[in-house]
């Protein structure tokens, strides 16, 4: 980092609101970078450590929007957001917000809207990492909003980690963190889901991580997805290599697999029926990735 770098940093003020583990841990990286740094929570109490190093303590909501140009939100959800920051009136107009509270895309333009009412400049944003993460230069966080806005705080935000700005939809963030998630849930439950399997002949996790995690995921499935992903935005299913029926197939073996050995089989058969429905629409001749086009659907009642 240069020294100018260094200086914007240090010279941008930031105020921090909720002080749960993350908020603490967005304070402690931000008064770590130098900036001067204003925190309010509803418990008080939690701010001592910070205020010890440096922090301001706000007495009021009012009064800690108005310590600085960036007031950094970190709250339960978007009601909280609301009924926290409602009473600060007309401090916080023409001052920007940055929202990293979990929810929804429609969440996040009713809050932009809400912002917006208010003559606050709105950013929503995701934390896509643990609390002891924070302030990590590869620690990424995801940002939604106006790119104008983006780029006036971004070096500050670059205090809390790796910022990337993803578009001007202010959903955009919400909606990619579920999307990571979901995809975070998924595989830990198809690792802990494939170990309880092999478990089932008495093989210890240990040794099947090191198989699993270590070699499969990165050289097989890693590195087919990242292969095979403009495939998907083609709408490209060649199935030269393996066809929707003979993945039913092994679907179908694994699924009676888990049967034989007592381990509980509904994430496989579950696999199989969107496999059968691929088919059902006529992709039994495409690879396994057409089910991409039955996850671009609802799924009807009782459906599939």
């Amino acid at each position: 980092m240069t020294h100018q770098s260094s200086t914007r940093l240090q010279d941008a003020p930031v105020t921090v609101i909720g002080l749960g583990p993350m908020g603490l841990a967005l304070a402690g990286a931000l008064l770590k970078n130098g900036h001067p740094t204003t925190v309010w929570n509803r418990t008080p109490e939690k701010a001592k450590d910070l205020v010890a190093r440096g922090a301001r303590l706000a007495g009021s909501v009012a009064d800690a929007v108005a310590a600085g140009p960036l007031t950094v939100v970190c709250l339960k959800d978007y009601a909280t957001l609301y009924e926290v920051l409602d009473p600060a009136g007309g401090a916080s107009a023409g001052r920007t917000l940055v929202n990293l509270n979990s929810g929804t895309p429609n969440e996040a333009h009713a809050a932009a809207s809400w912002a917006a009412e208010r003559d606050v400049t709105y950013l929503d944003g995701a934390v896509m990492v643990p609390p002891p993460l924070v302030g990590d230069p590869g620690s990424v966080f995801l940002f939604s909003g106006p790119r104008e806005v983006f780029d006036a705080h971004r070096a500050a935000l670059a205090s809390l980690g790796d910022p990337r700005y993803l578009g001007s939809d202010p959903g955009l963030a919400v909606l990619h963190n579920a999307a990571l998630l979901g995809l975070m849930y998924a595989t830990m439950n198809g690792f802990l889901h494939a170990t309880a399997l092999v478990g089932s002949a008495g093989v210890r996790a240990a040794e099947f991580a090191d198989l699993a995690v270590n070699w499969f995921l990165p050289t097989v499935v890693d590195a087919t997805l990242v292969e095979q992903a403009p495939d998907l935005d083609a709408g490209h299913y060649p199935g030269e290599l393996g066809t929707m029926h003979m993945n039913l197939n092994a679907l179908e073996h694994i699924a009676l697999t888990c049967e034989e050995q007592g381990v509980h089989a509904r994430q496989p058969r579950l696999m199989r029926e969107i496999a059968a429905q691929a088919i059902e629409d006529g992709h039994g001749e495409s690879n396994y990735l057409a089910v991409f086009e039955v996850f671009k659907k609802a799924a009807e009642p009782g459906a599939r």
